[in-house]
């Protein structure tokens, strides 16, 4: 049976309605998920929606449930977050897990390699890329749906607990000596950051490449929160402004705004400052995480008969360009440069 006519079957039942699915594609890219975008048919009218569902392999693990949970804590609350629909962790009529969620139409997501990503809008894209960001530090996860499933760290276990999940995948995945990369994991290690002022929703991927704009300023749909859980909210906000998705920039962060006031912005909208002791291991740690992600790649893209392009792109140049960030971090910490 093919995907269209399972989804077919699966949307007749659960509505109760015969269901005809149109124009179902494939979406290019994500390391964890499956992603096709379709349109539902019911009594004449059509409605669009994503599916997401589970690979038989998968560079990146993630619970699925969470993910739907994180879209479901956050549509309808004031930020731009497609409505979670169905979930299926058995599989169902698709036989591997998956969900469903609305489509938003309308908009791209913006490659770094595009330069500059935003043009004149990118001021308008920074100002609402670090509020929705404070929106969602400043939400109480102990009120809202992803509760249900992700655990809640003490706030001084926060760092540790991110910390040993990523060096756990360097462990199980480095197919060569990562020097620069171990130098950071005891650096990190030796100097752990204050607990967590206020625990929060952390999206886990939340960056430039992972949102929707309309070309015009306007941010129309945050995406991809498969790596989503609760934590220090710095988390975040470090992996928002790696220097990676700035792509040789300096003066402003992931093409859009300067540092200082994407961190003011961020603060104006959580309600918190910035510690900036804490914010630096959480920008070191910011750059461990992203290398973990190239190893991964790397032996991912050698498992696969050297068949990915993107998952050589990031195994090659992309990790080499991470090595660089994090030497340059640690010359700064070390007060060598």
């Amino acid at each position: 049976m093919t995907l269209q006519a399972q989804l077919e079957a699966y949307l007749t039942r659960t509505s109760g309605k015969p269901t005809r699915v149109h124009d179902l594609s494939r979406i290019p890219g994500g390391a964890s998920r499956e992603t096709y975008r379709f349109d539902a048919e019911v009594d004449g009218a059509r409605r669009g929606l994503i599916l997401r569902r589970d690979p038989v392999g998968s560079l990146i693990d993630t619970e699925r449930k969470l993910e739907f949970l994180a879209f479901r804590s956050f549509h309808g609350k004031g930020l731009p977050v497609p409505e979670a629909v169905a979930l299926e962790e058995e599989g169902a009529e698709l036989e591997r897990p998956f969900f469903i969620m609305g489509r938003i139409d309308g908009g791209k997501a913006q490659s770094p390699f595009s330069l500059p990503p935003y043009g004149e809008h990118a001021e308008a894209i920074g100002e609402q890329f670090f509020s929705h960001l404070g929106a969602i530090a400043a939400a109480d996860p102990a009120g809202l749906p992803i509760a249900e499933a992700a655990p809640t760290p003490a706030p001084d276990a926060c760092w540790s607990q991110a910390l040993d999940y990523w060096e756990g995948v360097i462990d199980a995945d480095e197919e060569h000596p990562q020097m620069i990369v171990r130098a950071a994991l005891r650096r990190l290690r030796r100097n752990p950051p204050p607990p967590a002022q206020k625990l929060s929703v952390v999206h886990g991927d939340y960056r430039t490449g992972n949102f929707m704009h309309d070309g015009a300023g306007r941010i129309i749909a945050l995406l991809d929160w498969e790596m989503a859980h609760i934590g220090d909210p710095l988390e975040d906000l470090g992996w928002a402004i790696e220097p990676l998705w700035s792509y040789g920039e300096t003066d402003r962060v992931s093409g859009m705004v300067p540092r200082e006031t994407a961190i003011a912005i961020w603060e104006r909208a959580s309600g918190r400052k910035v510690d900036p002791a804490a914010f630096a291991w959480w920008e070191l740690f910011a750059s461990v995480k992203g290398a973990a992600i190239w190893i991964s790649s790397a032996k991912e893209y050698r498992a696969g008969g050297l068949k990915d392009p993107v998952l050589g792109l990031s195994g090659w140049y992309t990790a080499r360009r991470q090595d660089q960030i994090i030497a340059n971090a640690l010359a700064r910490l070390e007060g060598l440069s």
